[in-house]
């Protein structure tokens, strides 16, 4: 594994742990020339997920720009990442469970609002912001009317 800090390939396993549902293994890891110590996932591969755009077009699935997205509405809420990690997992199991290769992003914006919806409020109306492309003020106002009818 290559050292994040020098670039060094080899490192040694710390500690070794099963993460999340146990599809996920937890390396901690410490380089053998700087001793900088990160940690790395392994995660066993499976059929590659197509997401179906609104546009039509497909492309694969991709946890990090999910994450990018995540982090981006939860910028300055008190959202950790392993929140955002988890909300990630669930989605992608969720995906994965429905033995389906290919789901639209609307699915995949559903799934991840309704989450994020139940972890930090404003982080879920900022993500339905750019996920829905409210076109106005008053589409905006439409969804906190929602959201405050139902507390």
């Amino acid at each position: 594994m290559k050292c994040i800090f020098c670039g060094h390939l080899e490192s040694k396993v710390i500690d070794s742990r099963s993460a999340d549902d146990g599809g996920t293994i937890r390396r901690r890891r410490e380089c053998l020339k700087c001793g900088g110590r990160f940690t790395s996932y392994e995660r066993v591969e499976s059929v590659p997920l197509v997401v179906v755009k609104k546009d039509a077009t497909r492309q694969p699935f991709d946890r990090a720009k999910l994450l990018n997205g995540l982090l981006r509405a939860c910028e300055k809420r008190p959202v950790s990442l392993d929140q955002l990690e988890k909300v990630i997992d669930e989605v992608e199991s969720i995906i994965h469970n429905s033995l389906t290769r290919e789901v639209s992003s609307y699915q995949i914006g559903e799934l991840v609002m309704g989450r994020l919806r139940e972890i930090d409020e404003v982080a879920y109306v900022r993500f339905a912001s750019v996920y829905r492309r409210f076109e106005d003020v008053n589409s905006f106002m439409d969804e906190l009317k929602k959201l405050l009818k139902e507390k």
